[in-house]
């Protein structure tokens, strides 16, 4: 079954970590054109909107070819406020409908249009699935090499590794979220009130494009990779 897939770049004005981060200047362009552009060049998506409560948001993305049908009102744009109901509000406000949502964090600028294309390609594929959610293997930074600090001596957790120094390949293979993909039927979003539902797909992205742009290093590291060309990120 084919899905009609809407994507939301949700681009808040306020940023505590990196303010101005969605619109920052990143090898020649703001930020959130990277999150534009691989919106348009997936083949998938029926319509791709962005969300913001910021005029010059808007205005750099409609000078982009964005499509910003309104702005967000403020109680939408708090720090607490969480993704679902700005989610919500945006289906609220479209006309037609949709079968999923596709959240596109514009701090995700390596993020490529077959990413978008091939998440949806599983939501298809897999119809008791209610969302895909993209991941990155945990690598070096995995749990169970934490340690708790009390007093300045380190002390181990319930999960952390059998001996200290144990090789990375026999811990078990874990995930983290990367934030550049969320893809969760309407339904799902409606009902349960859930980005992730009962039964969540991952789609596994290497770490050149799982930069998840949250502080000035984050930017520094995306620019790096952008200008080395290790990826074709349009």
């Amino acid at each position: 079954m084919t899905l009609s897939v809407l994507g939301i770049i949700p681009a808040r004005a306020g940023s505590r970590g990196l303010p101005g981060k969605n619109i920052a200047p990143v090898c020649g362009q703001p930020l959130i054109v990277y999150s534009l552009d691989a919106a348009r060049g997936a083949s998938r998506l029926a319509r791709t909107v962005v969300s913001t409560d910021g005029e010059d948001i808007a205005a750099v993305c409609r000078a982009h070819g964005g499509d910003v049908p309104f702005i967000r009102p403020a109680d939408l744009a708090r720090d607490e406020t969480p993704t679902l109901p700005v989610l919500i509000h945006v289906l609220d406000r479209l006309e037609g409908s949709y079968d999923a949502v596709m959240v596109l964090q514009p701090t995700s600028p390596l993020r490529l249009s077959k990413d978008i294309d091939e998440a949806i390609r599983m939501l298809e594929e897999d119809t008791e699935a209610d969302s895909v959610i993209s991941v990155v293997e945990v690598g070096d930074a995995h749990p169970a090499r934490m340690k708790r600090m009390k007093d300045g001596v380190l002390e181990d957790l319930p999960f952390s590794e059998e001996f200290e120094g144990q090789r990375r390949q026999d811990l078990p293979q874990l995930y983290l979220r990367n934030g550049a993909i969320y893809l969760t039927r309407t339904r799902v979003l409606r009902e349960q009130l859930s980005l992730k539902g009962n039964r969540c797909l991952a789609y596994v992205m290497p770490r050149e494009r799982s930069v998840n742009i949250d502080d000035a290093l984050d930017l520094i590291f995306a620019q790096a990779l952008i200008a080395a060309g290790s990826t074709d990120h349009g």
